[in-house]
């Protein structure tokens, strides 16, 4: 049995979704959740075979829960559900460990095969995007040498940065995580200077880079 967490913020596509796998042999959907922290403590409470995960979710991005999930259920395989057919998401969907890349205007069958193949060791890319994108991480992969900088941050300050790239105040944020204004400045103080960043234009470069900020 495949066992698989559907991960969204839309009600509908969630419940879609299910609907199709559920009639799956051999599929399992164990739950559903529609934010990125619902979504990384249900992988590490439940363990799923597969997270299906859409990129644009609320209060974590999709790229940074399948980057943390790795570490929470390193057997999860990740399968980013995304509207973005844009090669830098591709890649970073890849880069940040996901082990497939479907598009949401495929087919019942393309979703289907992509949960097997990953579950069989292999990458599944919708087409047309296959070949250009794997080539591509592959040569990037390859090359870069450069220590991660983003790894440096803290996990609250993760969350931070795509918040702060949108242009949210410290007040903003400071309601959007629960924390206090001061709190939400002492992070973007540390975020900019971990990632030496300069001031708001290299902040939101870095977050389109990273795919933390929808373009």
């Amino acid at each position: 049995m495949i066992t698989i967490l559907l991960a969204d913020d839309h009600r509908v596509i969630r419940e879609g979704l299910k609907a199709i796998l559920q009639q799956e042999p051999g599929f399992q959907v164990l739950g559903e959740v529609s934010d990125g922290l619902q979504a990384l403590d249900q992988v590490e409470r439940l363990k799923p075979n597969v997270l299906l995960l859409d990129l644009s979710l609320p209060r974590i991005h999709g790229l940074e829960v399948a980057r943390q999930s790795q570490k929470r259920s390193p057997d999860t395989r990740v399968i980013v559900l995304s509207m973005h057919a844009n090669e830098s998401y591709v890649i970073e969907a890849l880069r940040s460990g996901a082990a497939g890349y479907v598009l949401k205007d495929s087919s019942t069958a393309d979703l289907v095969r992509a949960v097997h193949d990953v579950m069989a060791g292999r990458r599944f890319l919708s087409a047309p995007l296959s070949d250009l994108a794997i080539q591509a991480y592959l040569q990037r992969k390859s090359t870069d040498s450069e220590q991660d900088l983003y790894e440096a941050l803290t996990d609250r300050e993760k969350e931070v940065v795509p918040l702060a790239a949108e242009g949210m105040g410290n007040t903003e944020i400071a309601g959007k995580l629960f924390i206090s204004p001061r709190t939400a400045e002492a992070h973007r103080a540390n975020i900019f200077r971990k990632l030496n960043l300069k001031n708001q234009t290299d902040l939101v470069r870095f977050a389109i880079r990273r795919g933390l900020l929808e373009l």
